[in-house]
């Protein structure tokens, strides 16, 4: 099994703006797809979307709603089960597993 680390990017705001995790869309031990929205964060009066890194489990969470976090930082580690393959047989929906199979907006 590899881990693959959400790492919160550069996200272009200047030192005096705080970062602040909002949201998570995943609870640890959750599934998750590569490329679907996992973590929302807020940069003064705007908000981005962290996505998965990788198909697997959310396994650990780092940065908690309202923590205050650095672009770079490591926000949580999704396990890839090598015996998997990428993708997984049923999404969420009992569909095929893809990202963005989750319902929402987006």
């Amino acid at each position: 099994m590899r881990h693959a680390p959400v790492i919160l990017p550069d996200l272009g705001t200047g030192p005096d703006v705080p970062i602040v995790v909002s949201y998570w869309f995943a609870s640890r031990g959750e599934q998750v797809w590569e490329g679907e929205r996992l973590v929302e964060i807020l940069a003064g009066p705007a908000t981005f979307d962290v996505p998965a890194p990788a198909t697997g489990r959310l396994a650990e969470i780092h940065g908690r709603e309202d923590d205050r976090v650095q672009p770079g930082s490591v926000l949580g580690v999704v396990a890839v089960s090598e015996e998997d393959g990428d993708e997984p047989a049923e999404g969420p929906d009992g569909g095929p597993g893809r990202p963005g199979a989750r319902g929402g907006s987006p």
